[in-house]
């Protein structure tokens, strides 16, 4: 099994596929590492020798950012948008959308579990 960028690679699958495994490369990435390094895209991930796993990590190492980095990057991102401010950084901070959808209707992964308020209840007449 390949471990690249501290992650394990699922050896049954094409290597394209596999590399998306990483957090930070998508199948554009992954294509284009295979072919800079001249590894045939449709080669399963145990069929790679360990000449071709040390070339990909050494790629990724050098070339992407991934894992661990990308991910206190994009949260630092996100802290910086809360702390100035900002529409989207006020969106994040309530956990509602910050792209623009609509929140009437649908959002539920955004928003959480619907919370049901009571309706207003009338006076009696006297």
């Amino acid at each position: 099994m390949a471990r690249i960028a501290g992650v394990d690679l699922p050896k049954n699958k094409r290597g394209v596929v596999g590399l998306t495994y990483i957090f930070g490369i998508g199948r554009t990435q992954s294509r284009r590492i295979l072919e800079k390094l001249g590894i045939d895209l449709s080669k399963k991930v145990n069929d790679w020798d360990e000449g071709e796993v040390a070339n990909i990590r050494k790629e990724i190492e050098n070339e992407h950012k991934t894992e661990g980095a990308l991910r206190s990057e994009v949260n630092a991102n996100i802290k910086r948008l809360m702390d100035i401010g900002s529409y989207r950084g006020l969106r994040h901070r309530k956990g509602l959308p910050v792209r623009g959808q609509r929140t009437k209707t649908n959002a539920r992964n955004r928003k959480g579990k619907r919370r049901t308020v009571a309706g207003k209840k009338i006076a009696p007449r006297k």
